[in-house]
């Protein structure tokens, strides 16, 4: 049986492909999750700012404003800072290997590493484990 969280969770799927988005809302929906989507940085600024999310699921490479540019913004602002963020890539390292991607932005000082990696194509179990445990206050 699935463990149905409140549902007051937020969760803000940021990511340019349509069908990722609707893919990723539906499965949050499905498992007791409030979904909103995004298709950019600069939209999901506006969508944080209007309803601020519980979690956000972030691909990196979008047009407009990245997914990258969001985040440091995000990270930025009072109040919103401590938001969990997930990323949710296709940059990843040979067969998908997400740990290529974190050891990247881990290295990076203008970038704080993100609550957690998700390669595409998603696991449906694992980013489900991966925002249950961040909701409830554990790191990844």
């Amino acid at each position: 049986m699935t463990e149905v969280p409140s549902s007051s969770r937020r969760i803000l799927v940021v990511d340019d492909e349509p069908d990722v988005r609707a893919y990723l809302a539906r499965l949050f929906q499905d498992n007791g999750y409030e979904a909103s989507s995004a298709a950019d940085g600069a939209e999901a600024l506006e969508a944080v700012r209007k309803q601020r999310p519980d979690l956000i699921t972030l691909d990196l490479s979008m047009p407009n404003k990245s997914g990258v540019g969001f985040y440091r913004e995000i990270r930025s602002i009072p109040g919103y800072g401590g938001i969990p963020v997930v990323f949710v890539t296709a940059v990843a390292g040979p067969g998908g290997d997400s740990g290529v991607t974190e050891r990247f932005y881990s290295t990076r000082r203008q970038v704080p590493p993100p609550d957690g990696f998700v390669a595409k194509p998603v696991d449906p179990d694992e980013i489900l484990q991966l925002v249950r445990r961040l909701m409830a206050g554990e790191k990844a």
